[in-house]
């Protein structure tokens, strides 16, 4: 499985961003895809998850601000960031799950910054 991610970028405090991610390869064998980020310094950890039935989980901090949509069709998963702060700045990599194992994406930027 492949992953290509897309949507990062600079955004003021409060602003938006849509994260998307698309696979190929094996991908009648992805069951969730999802979210994870990285900020200098700290661990990766997860953002948020869906599975292939639209079950969704999300870390604490971006409940009711982010909100994950999957597209079994195009083999996509997106990710909309609402009411974005400083704090949410981090590089966003998108990951697929298989039975077997998981997958990551290269990793898109997103900035929130005045």
């Amino acid at each position: 499985v492949q992953l290509q991610a897309s949507g990062g970028g600079l955004v003021q405090p409060g602003g938006s961003l849509r994260l998307s991610c698309t696979a190929s390869g094996s991908i009648y064998s992805i069951n969730a895809m999802g979210w994870y980020r990285q900020a200098p310094g700290n661990q990766r950890e997860l953002v948020a998850r869906i599975t292939s039935r639209g079950s969704t989980n999300y870390k604490d901090s971006v409940k009711g601000r982010f909100t994950i949509s999957r597209d079994n069709a195009k083999s996509s998963v997106y990710l909309q960031m609402n009411s974005l702060k400083p704090e949410d700045t981090a590089v966003y990599y998108c990951i697929s799950d298989t039975p077997n194992r998981r997958y990551w994406g290269q990793g898109t930027q997103v900035t929130v910054s005045s």
